[in-house]
């Protein structure tokens, strides 16, 4: 299998999430279902059947955080300098509307376009790696072509 990379922040925050799952998560609806079954027929149970759902996706969380922490690689960015790679924090400025954007390259588990983490795999990532400060890239999305400017690279 594939190593995956992940940031530290993304290792620890997926650590959290397993910790949460495992001791608070795990335990509650096991306490539900108890709870539910004690209500008496299970056919018609519809506080059982849910809880049974939500017990059966928190168990296959838990496989998947432990899956990805068992291939993770982890990368510190603040060891990195250079051209943009992975864990860089990067400002670009859209060439047709001057809107600046900052986003850090991430691993795929950790991405969150929202708060500025940009999927190692999206095409705009990949159009990235290699660049340096003051160079323009082109992108293909949905909407059509953009043209970014690559104002700054840090590696926090």
């Amino acid at each position: 299998m594939d190593k995956i990379l992940l940031t530290r922040a993304g290792h620890s925050a997926l650590n959290a999430e397993l910790k949460r799952l495992k001791s608070v998560e795990r335990p509650e609806i096991i306490r539900a279902i108890a709870e539910a079954r004690e209500h008496g027929d299970l056919s018609e149970n519809a506080e059982y059947h849910s809880a049974r759902e939500k017990q059966s996706f928190i168990e296959g969380r838990i496989k998947e955080v432990e899956g990805i922490l068992s291939l993770a690689e982890v990368v510190d960015p603040a060891r990195l300098s250079g051209a943009v790679k992975f864990g860089a924090t990067v400002t670009l400025v859209d060439e047709d509307t001057d809107e600046e954007k900052t986003y850090q390259i991430v691993g795929e588990p950790e991405a969150d376009i929202e708060a500025g983490k940009l999927n190692i795999k999206s095409p705009l990532a990949r159009a990235l790696i290699g660049k340096e400060e003051g160079d323009s890239v082109e992108v293909r999305t949905p909407g059509g072509e953009k043209a970014y400017e690559i104002v700054t690279i840090a590696y926090i």
